[in-house]
C-alpha cells in the first residue's frame, strides 16, 4: 500500500507538469496494455503489431494478461517484437484477490496510460488504474456476443465498470461505435473510432514456394480463407460456393488457413471437395500465404473489423466478403473487392467467385486498389499515431485527484 501511495503522489506531479509545462518535443509515453489472454484472436495477435509500430510514435509498450491457455500464439508474436508479456493469473473476477493482484501488477509497471482490451481486463485493469490515479482507455473489439444470461450479465457488469473507469472508449469501426451507443453501453462523447492497422511487409513472389509446399499447381485458381476457425466465419458457405463454382472453374482450389475450436467442423465442411481443398493450420506467414491466393473469401455473419481483410489489402488480393459490421470500412465495394448482403449464401459467393475467376484483369485492378488503400489507411504506423493522439488528449485533460477521491464503482455483484 505504501508503494501505491507513493505512485499516486508521483502521478499527480507528473500530470500537472504535462498540462502546465508543455515540452518543445514529444515526450515518450509508457503504455501498459492489459488483455484477457493471448490465445487465437484478432485482438490478441494485433498487440504485437501495435508494440512494433509504437516505438516510432514515441510509445513504449508493456503487456499483462490475465489467463493462460494453450496454444497462446500472441505470446510468441510479442516476444518476436521484444515484448515479454507478464501473466497475472487471476482467480475469478469477483474474488477480491483478483482486484488486488491486478492493482499490484499495474503499480509495478507504473505506466503513463493503461490500455485495456476485452472483457475482464476492462473491469480489473480499469479499476486498478482508477485506484492508482493512472488514466485508462478501453478498446472494444467485438460487436456481438452469444446472448445467454451469463454473457448478458457479464457484459452489463463490464460496461458499467468501464463507464466509470475509462477516460475514453475506443471502437475499431464506426459500425461498432454505433452498435455500442445504440445498446446504451456508453455516451457518444466518450466513444471514438480508431481503425486498427497491421505491421505487414508483403513479399511478392513468395507465393510460388507456398503453393509448391501445399501441393497447389501454378495454374490453380486459389480462393483463400484466413481466419480463426470458430462459428460465424462462414467456412460452410465458402465450401459450398467453391463446390458450386468448380463446374465452370475446374482448377479452383479452396485454401483454409487458421486453427481454432471449430477445426473438426471445418474439416467436415470441406471434405466433399476432396483434393480441391487444403487446410494449412495456423500460419505465421500470412502475407506469403496470401501471395499464393487469387482471391480472399470472408463470408462472415458478423465482424467488427476483421484483420484478415487488412492483410488481403496489404498483399494486393481482392476480397469477396459480407456487408456486415466494419467490413465496408475496409473493403471498398467494386474497387478493392466485392461485398454481398447478409446473411451470406453460397449462391451469392459463387456468383462473385465466378466473376473474379473469369477476369484476371479485374482481380489485378482490385488487388492494386486494395494495396493502395492499405498504405493510406491501415498500416500499423498510422494506427500507432492515431492512438498516440488519443493518449495525449487523455493525458492533457486527466485529473488524478478526482479519480482517486471519486466514489467506489458499484456494479451490483
Amino acid at each position: 500500500m505504501h508503494r501505491e501511495r507513493h505512485l499516486l503522489t508521483l502521478r499527480g506531479r507528473r500530470y500537472a507538469r504535462r498540462v502546465t509545462e508543455p515540452e518543445a518535443g514529444r515526450s515518450r509515453l509508457h503504455v501498459h496494455a492489459i488483455i484477457d489472454s493471448l490465445v487465437w484472436g484478432g485482438a490478441e495477435l494485433l498487440l504485437a503489431d501495435f508494440a512494433s509500430a509504437a516505438r516510432n510514435a514515441d510509445i513504449d509498450v508493456t503487456v499483462g494478461y490475465l489467463h493462460h491457455e494453450e496454444p497462446s500464439p500472441g505470446i510468441d508474436k510479442l516476444r518476436a517484437h521484444g515484448v515479454e508479456p507478464e501473466l497475472v493469473s487471476i482467480p475469478r473476477m469477483v474474488n477480491p484477490r483478483a482486484h488486488r493482484m491486478v492493482r499490484e501488477h499495474v503499480a509495478r509497471f507504473a505506466p503513463d496510460v493503461v490500455h485495456t482490451h476485452l472483457g475482464y481486463s476492462h473491469a480489473l485493469g480499469g479499476l486498478a488504474a482508477r485506484r492508482l490515479g493512472i488514466p485508462s482507455v478501453a478498446t472494444i473489439h467485438v460487436m456481438q456476443w452469444e446472448h445467454t444470461l451469463r454473457n448478458d450479465v457479464r457484459a452489463w457488469v463490464m460496461g458499467r465498470i468501464r463507464r466509470h473507469t475509462a477516460e475514453r472508449v475506443i471502437t475499431v469501426s464506426d459500425a461498432a461505435r454505433r452498435w455500442l451507443i445504440e445498446q446504451g453501453s456508453d455516451r457518444p462523447e466518450r466513444v471514438v473510432t480508431i481503425h486498427n492497422g497491421i505491421a505487414a511487409t508483403p513479399r511478392p513472389g513468395a507465393g510460388v514456394e507456398v503453393r509448391r509446399s501445399l501441393g497447389l499447381e501454378p495454374d490453380d485458381l486459389v480462393a483463400a480463407m484466413v481466419t480463426v476457425l470458430r462459428p460465424g466465419k462462414g467456412h460452410d458457405v465458402a465450401a459450398e460456393a467453391v463446390r458450386a463454382a468448380l463446374a465452370k472453374h475446374p482448377r479452383l482450389r479452396l485454401m483454409v488457413a487458421g486453427d481454432g475450436p471449430s477445426m473438426p467442423d471445418v474439416r467436415a465442411m470441406v471434405a466433399p471437395l476432396g483434393d480441391r481443398a487444403v487446410l494449412t493450420g495456423h500460419r505465421e506467414d500470412v502475407l506469403e500465404l496470401l501471395d499464393a491466393a487469387d482471391v480472399l473469401l470472408h463470408p462472415s455473419s458478423v465482424d467488427a473489423f476483421p484483420t484478415t481483410l487488412i492483410e488481403a489489402g496489404a498483399a494486393g488480393v481482392p476480397v469477396i466478403s459480407t456487408r456486415v459490421g466494419g467490413i465496408p470500412e475496409i473493403v471498398a465495394d467494386g474497387e478493392t473487392g466485392v461485398l454481398i448482403d447478409a446473411p451470406p449464401t453460397a449462391g451469392a459467393v459463387a456468383e462473385q467467385l465466378d466473376r473474379l475467376s473469369s477476369d484476371p484483369q479485374l482481380r489485378a485492378r482490385m488487388g492494386a486498389a486494395g494495396r493502395q488503400r492499405f498504405e493510406e489507411e491501415f498500416t500499423a504506423a498510422r494506427w500507432a499515431e492515431r492512438l498516440r493522439a488519443l493518449y495525449d488528449e487523455v493525458l492533457a485533460s486527466y485529473h488524478p485527484a478526482h479519480a482517486q477521491t471519486a466514489a467506489p464503482v458499484k456494479v451490483g455483484l
